[in-house]
């Protein structure tokens, strides 16, 4: 499809299709969380949780290295646990921000405190993470590397904390959390045996585990809480891994891997623009040949995640890496960019070429509460894929229109100067800070309006 007629189809039908009421949405939280309240009560057993189902964990980063380490569970519906587990069917399923929060405040948080080398910090005569599958150190290891959702029985301290941890760009929103006493299993965990051999194998390096698995067809998702639980690396060097931490360390490991698949491919042959929109986000990407390249800039609205000031200015970052990659963590846009270069990766090495890829990043005053950086990862894995985001702000018969379809231009200079105009900055604002599009031909200078441009 020509790159023109592309973007014309992106525009809706109505203004209210793409724009919806936030606030109107966040005050269904109150009601979730006080219904969360009464199905706690009658799942409370004296003072444990019998017949709590963990679909999954979480290991904090506060006061690291004796941090807090937890299972998730729902309360009051057990039969639907893997529902709520973080992972791609929560962007095919359409999950919008309020969907999202809803069911992080359905998830009690059972946790306690750990060392991350020692499952008790109140003994030294216990053993070091890598050998403990007892306790609640242990059981938490079998709710990660079990591929269902796993029955257990949960004593607590103390009623739950029924308060919103809002969560962070990378890592969702947390819900109730409760000191946990101890945890039981009642069923024995069904463990795949691809993880089975990383666990057997003490000299496997973390590295090489997680490539392993990936190849096996381990999603990022479930890499990530076997990494964050302790139960990859070799042996000696096992150790829990904050959730934040564990997220970004699996998209760039992966990404790594993947970059390694495509560096000895043939380039594409032609510019691609794709766009998707999706909880707020819109995604714009482009490739274009040559070799190897990445840059993600993001443009982050006022009132928006981020750029909470509703009186400033698009906020805009960015980071880059060229053929040979990253040797230093990325500060400025930091797990989104971890986050989009794997989606683009995927793509590549599933087509066999390598390219330069710009990836344009919106983010509008819609995106008013974090979900973690599972959006970004899905948008842009999406974008290629075919499935637009359900909750975006293209009316549905151009989202169907879409699907599987891309723009193509003749130059990556024409590509940025179809696309330009409908950014919420100036080229000249975006050449300033985007190396690839500060490499575009001068002469869009006059493109963009100059410096009569507001954006500017």
């Amino acid at each position: 499809m020509r790159l023109d007629d592309y973007i014309e189809s992106l525009e809706p039908d109505e203004e209210a299709e793409r724009r919806r009421l936030a606030k109107e949405k966040s005050y269904a939280i109150t009601d979730h969380l006080e219904e969360f309240e009464r199905n706690f009560e009658r799942a409370l057993s004296g003072d444990s949780l019998v017949g709590s189902t963990a679909p999954s964990i979480f290991v904090g980063r506060s006061n690291y290295p004796d941090i807090p380490i937890g299972v998730l569970s729902p309360v009051g519906d057990e039969d639907a646990a893997e529902s709520y587990v973080t992972d791609g069917e929560w962007y095919r399923q359409g999950y919008g921000i309020d969907d999202v929060l809803q069911r992080r405040t359905g998830l009690l948080n059972s946790n306690k405190r750990a060392n991350v080398d020692s499952p008790s910090i109140a003994s030294r005569l216990t053993p070091s993470v890598h050998d403990s599958w007892d306790g609640f150190v242990g059981v938490q290891r079998e709710v990660a590397i079990a591929d269902r959702p796993v029955d257990l029985e949960i004593g607590l301290d103390d009623k739950p904390d029924l308060g919103l941890d809002p969560g962070t760009d990378v890592a969702t929103p947390r819900g109730p959390r409760a000191n946990a006493r101890n945890a039981e299993l009642r069923e024995n965990p069904h463990v795949p045996r691809p993880v089975k051999k990383t666990l057997e194998d003490d000299d496997w390096q973390a590295q090489g585990a997680m490539t392993y698995l990936y190849r096996r067809g381990f999603d990022v998702y479930e890499i990530n809480s076997i990494l964050s639980a302790g139960a990859l690396g070799e042996r000696d060097q096992r150790r829990l891994v904050p959730t934040r931490w564990s997220i970004t360390a699996v998209d760039d490991t992966v990404g790594q891997f993947l970059r390694g698949r495509i560096r000895n491919e043939p380039s594409i042959d032609e510019v691609q623009v794709r766009v998707n929109e999706y909880m707020g986000n819109r995604y714009w990407i482009v490739l274009a040949p040559g070799s190897w390249e990445f840059e993600l800039v993001e443009m982050k609205a006022p009132g928006s995640i981020w750029n909470p000031n509703p009186d400033d200015e698009i906020w805009l970052q960015s980071a880059s890496e060229g053929y040979e990659g990253r040797t230093s963590y990325v500060e400025e846009t930091a797990g989104a960019y971890y986050a989009a270069r794997l989606g683009v990766l995927e793509h590549l090495e599933s087509i066999g070429r390598q390219a330069k890829c710009l990836v344009l990043r919106e983010v509008s005053d819609d995106y008013w509460a974090p979900v973690g950086v599972w959006q970004v990862r899905e948008s842009v894995r999406n974008a290629f894929d075919g499935v637009p985001g359900k909750a975006s702000g293209l009316a549905p018969e151009s989202r169907e229109t879409l699907a599987g379809e891309y723009g193509e231009a003749e130059t990556f200079h024409g590509a940025i100067a179809s696309i330009a105009p409908q950014l919420p900055i100036s080229f000249e604002r975006l050449r300033r800070k985007s190396e690839l599009a500060a490499g575009v031909q001068s002469s869009l200078g006059a493109f963009s309006g100059g410096s009569s441009d507001p954006r500017n």
